[in-house]
């Protein structure tokens, strides 16, 4: 199998922002998810699976056919306010998000050996840091993808769980409503765990990377070689929220047959979660639980500020690259820096980030639906894709995925009343 062209070595940005899709902060939800509702919310997980592949498709669209991430994209189409203003809600949602992926990956490794858990949360941001700078590109994007494995930990989990299998795989097609405000905030986050606006900087960005690896021009400059290409984006990007679905389909269903099962129905973090299925799982359970935590977040932590990174200099017009030399990226890697250590920062100041996610799945769910619109607009513009303007059944895929999610924004904040 040659190195080009196997199958495996076809699959990146997709499949690894699919599995940073699975991040600690969203284990946790779902953990809560599966605790207070049991089975009742996993139908979700079929509907927002083809419209999580069809905004990532876009976004991966947009940096291979015109060569740029999507903040660069916006400052060159759209009013530089516009830009501010997502970058700015962008960086806040992910301080806070890499705040409680740290936390949260600390927290299961002191409950594994004991210790100090501000110490390991510190020591995961700057090996997450050392990673990203010192590593070249090709390196950094084969250790991501090694890392995905550990997403299978939450497979594990639900293999040994004893779920009531015919239940739970009949509430993905069978929706168990409940008309109460408790479930409308359920149903919101996991929305927001799943459709999250760095996932889309991340993957755009990914492309561009992966263009300037081959010395390949972007595809509205080379049209003739779309074809392939589009469909390796789009398979890529299948397998990668196919995955990142699974997964969290098996941490709802892990939960619901263990914790929900035996009244435990609130879950405060990740690591409880592991805490609590000792009893009900045994140890063999609760040992892979956290394990998959430390894993998934040392994917996830990368691509929180990776993404940032990415928006930022491009909102400036600089180039950003994980292949270049420190000395010549010095804003690119400077941010991703001071973002990981500014979210590790959380634990210490006294915040806890865990609960700062109810406000991170605000902001998110804020700039998801708008940043999702200028996608859209961005994906259909001739001037910025050329001939290569996304058809028009993804166009509608696109757009009702945005009309999704601007429902649930709304949902949420009615919620909240």
């Amino acid at each position: 199998m040659g190195k080009k062209t196997g199958f495996l070595a076809k699959l990146g940005p997709g499949v690894i922002t699919g599995a940073a899709d699975d991040d600690p902060s969203g284990i946790g939800t779902h953990s809560q998810i599966g605790a207070q509702f049991g089975y009742a919310l996993s139908w979700t997980f079929t509907l927002t699976f083809p419209l999580l592949a069809v905004i990532q498709f876009v976004a991966a669209e947009i940096g291979r056919v015109s060569g740029r991430g999507i903040a660069a994209n916006v400052r060159r189409h759209y009013p530089k306010p516009l830009l501010w203003g997502a970058v700015l809600l962008l960086l806040v949602a992910n301080v806070i998000n890499l705040g409680a992926d740290l936390n949260a990956m600390g927290a299961s490794l002191q409950m594994l050996i004991g210790g100090n858990i501000w110490l390991y949360t510190a020591i995961f941001g700057i090996i997450s840091i050392l990673l990203e700078v010192f590593l070249s590109y090709r390196s950094y994007a084969s250790v991501l993808k090694w890392t995905t494995l550990s997403l299978f930990a939450y497979v594990g989990v639900a293999a040994v769980a004893h779920v009531p299998w015919g239940h739970a795989l009949r509430s993905l097609v069978v929706p168990e409503i409940e008309w109460t405000p408790a479930y409308a905030s359920g149903f919101v986050a996991i929305l927001g765990t799943t459709i999250s606006p760095y996932l889309f900087f991340w993957q755009a960005a990914q492309e561009v990377e992966e263009e300037r690896r081959t010395h390949a021009k972007p595809l509205m400059v080379s049209p003739k070689r779309a074809g392939p290409e589009l469909k390796r984006i789009r398979n890529d990007t299948l397998i990668g929220m196919a995955i990142s679905t699974v997964v969290s389909v098996a941490i709802v269903f892990a939960t619901a047959a263990t914790l929900n099962a035996h009244g435990i129905t609130n879950v405060e973090s990740a690591s409880d979660a592991a805490e609590a299925l000792r009893p009900v799982a045994g140890r063999f359970a609760s040992l892979l639980f956290a394990l998959g935590i430390i894993g998934t977040g040392l994917l996830a932590v990368p691509v929180l500020a990776g993404s940032v990174a990415y928006a930022i200099c491009e909102m400036f017009g600089i180039e950003p690259t994980l292949d270049a030399k420190v000395r010549r990226a010095r804003v690119f890697y400077g941010v991703i820096a001071a973002t990981t250590l500014a979210g590790a920062a959380l634990s210490s100041l006294g915040v806890n980030p865990i609960k700062a996610l109810y406000w991170t799945a605000i902001v998110n769910g804020v700039l998801a639906a708008p940043l999702m619109a200028i996608m859209m607009l961005i994906v259909r513009n001739p001037k910025a894709m050329g001939e290569l303007t996304l058809p028009s059944l993804s166009t509608i895929l696109g757009w009702s995925a945005t009309a999704v999610m601007t429902l649930a924004t709304a949902l949420f904040f009615v919620s909240l009343i």
